[in-house]
């Protein structure tokens, strides 16, 4: 069990400056994040990409400014659980919460953020009969250990950045790494993509093009994948995983179970505090909604502010809560 004052679902950008918000007030916090890495949308879907609306930056990239956000809460020494999902919530006779995640993960936690930005983020599943089957018996959505795949026989499907990025990757680590892709070219970066094709001319990687998964084999865990081409013809290849990396997409997921108020797929909140209608459970950035909301991170980044405030008294029920600025203060690490 995982004790922690408040656990933020979702270690995105305004997560993750919550985390520095409750440090001021000596509050600790956990993180719980479905990606298996730190900055949410940011870094999963464009690290790359500048930002122009962020105090203080005439122009900053989106992972950068992740990478910012974590030296700045350093201080604090938050903690996390990445590549799991937030499933259960139990809510315990003094009022605090246990919560359970869907690898049995689980947190005490006096107050809960939901900081999920557009929800969690689920994996586009290629169509294949048998997939479920073999799910975490030799396919995986993720990388969230690369030394689980040394020397083994790899095969991963997909063309976008992750597809190649681990491609190149898992080339060093496992003992076969085969990528197959649908189309001729790909999505991602086009310098990744010539580093791949390197790879594939020099004999390192297998790559498969203009080819669809269309059955998994295995007794109790998989070993062979078999494709079809734009001809129709079989091709089928002997493999221990299987990393399908077609995108994710965004879905509330069970915190539309919670009893909260939900309008299309956003919590509504009270603008006092950006509480929801359930206590102790706030929720801060793009997930909630309310008149006037403004889906951007720094707005997340104000009610982040506003509702660690409220959720103090809960951490620390008998002290009264003393406003004071960095600036006089400083900031204290625990």
């Amino acid at each position: 069990m995982i004790t922690t004052d408040i656990c933020i679902i979702g270690a995105g950008p305004v997560g993750l400056f919550a985390v520095f918000e409750a440090g001021l007030l000596k509050m600790r916090c956990h993180l719980v994040d479905a990606l298996p890495q730190i900055g949410g949308q940011l870094s999963e879907i464009y690290p790359q990409k500048p930002i122009y609306d962020i105090p203080g930056y005439p122009e900053i990239k989106a992972q950068e400014l992740v990478d910012n956000l974590m030296e700045q809460i350093r201080p604090f020494k938050p903690t996390f659980t990445l590549g799991e999902r937030v499933d259960q919530l139990a809510k315990q006779d003094d009022g605090s919460y246990v919560l359970t995640t869907n690898e049995k993960t689980q947190i005490h936690a006096q107050v809960i953020i939901i900081a999920g930005g557009l929800g969690c983020f689920e994996p586009r599943k290629p169509v294949i009969e048998n997939l479920e089957v073999f799910e975490g018996k030799g396919v995986t959505y993720m990388v969230k250990n690369p030394e689980q795949f040394r020397d083994k026989k790899v095969v991963l499907a997909g063309g976008g950045d992750s597809a190649l990025d681990w491609t190149l990757y898992l080339a060093d680590i496992a003992q076969r790494v085969t990528l197959v892709h649908r189309n001729e070219t790909f999505r991602g970066a086009p310098d990744t993509a010539a580093k791949v094709f390197d790879l594939a001319n020099s004999g390192k990687i297998d790559l498969i093009l203009s080819a669809n998964l269309k059955e998994l084999g295995g007794n109790g865990h998989l070993d062979s994948v078999l494709l079809e081409d734009k001809s129709k013809s079989p091709l089928k290849i002997e493999t221990d995983y299987l990393i399908p990396l077609f995108g994710l997409s965004p879905k509330l997921g069970p915190i539309a179970d919670w009893g909260l108020t939900i309008d299309k797929n956003a919590i509504e909140v009270d603008t006092t505090d950006y509480s929801t209608g359930v206590e102790r459970i706030y929720a801060i950035g793009d997930i909630n909604t309310y008149t006037g909301k403004l889906k951007l991170i720094l707005c997340g980044f104000h009610e982040a502010a506003i509702m660690m405030h409220s959720a103090f008294k809960y951490v620390y029920p008998d002290q009264k809560l003393s406003f004071k600025y960095t600036t006089v203060n400083g900031v204290n690490a625990f």
